[in-house]
């Protein structure tokens, strides 16, 4: 099955570091860097505003844990937004382009 899975960043080289390290290990067939987000949120019992980025990675369940893994590894957050969604209907063409672009074949 194909996923969708969110990830916000700080900043644009932390952005482009996740994005081109998932792509070129084949654990994302794409990924989109999404700039301008505005975040509020609790953190440490503090309700926090922050500019962040948003990724939109479109992968795949087997990959899924490496490339939670490979985010967790790159993120400078100590708990990274990773938040995985099902593709539950799509473009055919699409779906199989993310199935090829993610095949170590």
């Amino acid at each position: 099955m194909s996923l969708v899975i969110l990830c916000t960043v700080p900043d644009l080289e932390t952005a482009r570091k996740i994005a081109l390290a998932l792509v070129e290990e084949r654990l994302a067939a794409c990924v989109n860097i999404v700039p301008g987000l505005a975040s509020v949120y609790r953190w440490q019992d503090k309700i926090v505003e922050d500019s962040e980025l948003l990724l939109v990675i479109k992968s795949t369940e087997e990959k899924y844990r490496g490339l939670e893994a490979r985010i967790q590894s790159l993120h400078p957050y100590s708990v990274p937004e990773i938040i995985a969604l099902p593709i539950d209907q799509g473009s055919k063409a699409y779906l199989g382009w993310i199935a090829q672009s993610t095949s170590e074949d």
